[in-house]
């Protein structure tokens, strides 16, 4: 892990990002506070060539993003279009859709469909289909959970964004994820969880009680590239949260 290689994640900043203008600013916040990547999530209807514009101007790299299953279903042409205008190899899905989620053959179908469009990207555009995970892919079904389907019954050119939360909130090991993932995970998302009134929340990365220095350890042994904050919900002003998780991260390089 090197500073270059630590990203924002656009989604915890999403109140900001939704017009040019507002985009515009937060870029120059986020570089300002010492970040030098960002993932693309949930911004609005903004023009790529803007956002490019605007992450050059503040010398922000665009590592990865999260895209709508619509669109990489009937539009993957103007995506890759996208991601090449932007440098940005990695693109993402930020949750299975609802209909794939009824059970086995269900996890099965999706991972049919994602093999085929991690192949397509991979062998006529040079770029790589990821997916984030929540919680709910650790439901078992018949003894086996919808993660370890995604994992053994996708084509190798599926890349995965492990969120780190969300698999112990799954009730997994995040540091036992990230080695099962080896070779297949370019991208890792990192936020911390505490308990606050015998309920899990949110935190930022070190305010928790997750074990983020064998994690770190753990994500640089099987070769992630981009380390990328997001904190769904913030308690705080969610620019000062991703300050205080990069101060975190910084403190482990």
């Amino acid at each position: 892990m090197k500073r270059s290689t630590i990203a924002a994640q656009m989604y915890t900043l999403r109140d900001f990002t939704q017009t040019a203008e507002d985009l515009r600013a937060t870029f120059q916040k986020v570089s300002a506070m010492g970040y030098e990547s960002i993932q693309i999530s949930a911004i609005g209807p903004i023009d790529p060539k803007l956002v490019k514009q605007y992450a050059d101007e503040t010398g922000l790299a665009i590592c990865a993003t999260h895209v709508s299953w619509d669109r990489l279903v009937n539009d993957l042409e103007a995506l890759a279009a996208e991601h090449k205008l932007w440098n940005c190899k990695y693109i993402g899905l930020g949750s299975l859709p609802k209909e794939f989620r009824a059970g086995l053959e269900s996890y099965r179908k999706f991972a049919k469909l994602i093999s085929g469009i991690a192949i397509t990207l991979k062998e006529q555009h040079g770029l790589q289909f990821v997916y984030h995970n929540h919680d709910f892919e650790f439901e078992r079904f018949d003894g086996i959970t919808g993660m370890e389907v995604l994992l053994t019954e996708t084509d190798p050119a599926v890349g995965f964004i492990l969120d780190l939360y969300w698999v112990q909130a799954g009730g997994a090991s995040p540091v036992e994820w990230i080695r099962k993932f080896e070779g297949r995970m370019q991208v890792v998302h990192l936020k911390d969880m505490a308990i606050l009134d015998r309920q899990q929340v949110f935190a930022e990365i070190g305010e928790g009680n997750m074990n983020y220095g064998e994690i770190i350890i753990t994500c640089r042994e099987t070769g992630v590239e981009w380390y990328v904050v997001e904190q769904d919900v913030c308690h705080r002003d969610p620019f000062e949260s991703l300050e205080i998780s990069l101060r975190y991260l910084l403190n482990l390089l």
